[in-house]
Order: C-alpha cells, then sequence, then structure tokens
C-alpha cells in the first residue's frame, strides 16, 4: 500500500479581529485510507501576544496514512477561537486546506470564515458574545449545504507541513497513481 507522512506544524494565526487565540484542529481522509500513527485531531493552546499581528502555537502534527487509492486525499481542518479575559470561548472562525499531493516541504495558508446569522444574532453577539456556530463539523470540508451558508472571511492560520510519499510506484496502477498525484505538484518528478 502506498503511504503518505504529514510532518510538520500549525504556525499560527494572524487578520482575526483580536488576540488570545487558540484553534482545534482535525484530519478527514476518505475511507480507502487508514491512519498508520499519529493523531488525526487536536488542540492548540492559547497565544495572546504582546504583539498584536499574530498569534503563534507552533504546534506539532506527525501523522502516517496508508491508503489503496487517491480518493478521498486528507484535508485538515481548523476551528479558531478567541478567549476572552473571563475565559469565555467565542467561535471566531471555520477553515480547511487539502494536504498537498506533492513530496517536500510546503508553506499554507488557511483562510477562515464564520458564519453570519441574522441580525438579531449579529446584535447579540456585539453586546453578549457568542455567535452561530455549525451543528455538524463535517459541513466546514465537504461542500454539501456550505453554499447556503451566509458568511463573513475572517483570518488566515499559517501551516508549514512537509510531505513524504513512499511506496506509490508500486500502489496499483503504479504510472496513473504517480501521474495523477504529480498533476499540481510544484517539483517535477525526480
Amino acid at each position: 500500500m502506498a503511504e503518505v507522512h504529514i510532518i510538520g506544524q500549525i504556525v499560527g494565526a494572524s487578520g482575526f479581529p483580536q488576540n488570545s487565540l487558540f484553534c482545534k484542529w482535525g484530519l478527514q481522509a476518505g475511507c480507502a485510507w487508514k491512519l498508520l500513527s499519529g493523531l488525526k485531531d487536536g488542540q492548540t493552546q492559547v497565544d495572546n501576544p504582546v504583539i498584536k499581528d499574530m498569534a503563534y502555537w507552533s504546534h506539532p502534527i506527525d501523522v502516517h496514512y496508508a491508503t489503496k487509492g487517491l480518493q478521498g486525499w486528507p484535508k485538515l481542518y481548523v476551528q479558531v477561537w478567541h478567549q476572552d479575559s473571563f475565559g469565555r470561548n467565542d467561535l471566531y472562525g471555520y477553515g480547511f486546506c487539502h494536504i498537498p499531493s506533492s513530496p517536500g516541504t510546503h508553506e499554507i495558508q488557511c483562510v477562515t470564515w464564520r458564519p453570519l446569522g441574522t441580525w438579531q444574532e449579529q446584535l447579540s453577539q456585539m453586546f453578549v458574545g457568542g455567535g452561530p456556530q455549525l451543528k455538524h463539523s463535517d459541513l466546514i470540508y465537504t461542500g454539501a449545504d456550505r453554499y447556503r451558508l451566509q458568511t463573513v472571511a475572517m483570518g488566515k492560520v499559517h501551516l508549514q507541513l512537509s510531505i513524504i510519499l513512499r511506496n506509490f510506484d508500486q500502489a496499483g496502477a503504479a504510472d496513473g497513481f504517480w501521474i495523477a498525484t504529480n498533476l499540481q505538484s510544484d517539483h517535477p518528478e525526480p
């Protein structure tokens, strides 16, 4: 079976209205993918930076998958939260990005959004906090009903990921499998 090893970190976040942020994250892969080692979800610490440009988490990711096919290539989804001075947590954004399919080190910026809600919910959010949230987190990375949501753009989550591919030349239709993997690659096949 072909294997994908994802090693890297969630560096931090920028562009959000306030600081004191943390991130809940997870990996989603298709049914042909098997998690060999590592955690497929987690949460960073809260960072309240003195310099207000960016919250830094430097949260490690080290995941090893085996697969029988390309369908369901892994995606990383994030939820960015703000913690106020009273310890209350408010959702600041959802986002997802595809794990790169080419080997090497990649710098990724994952854009985020949050549900807008009705004008009553927006007014309540301004004075009380909180706000609308998704009932099912799979809407973050599937396009099923997401197009019906009214959303507002939020900040970006910065990632550094290194991808190692193994046994892709021996998997199934070897040439077709490898070519399909590298169609969108920035790096040509060695």
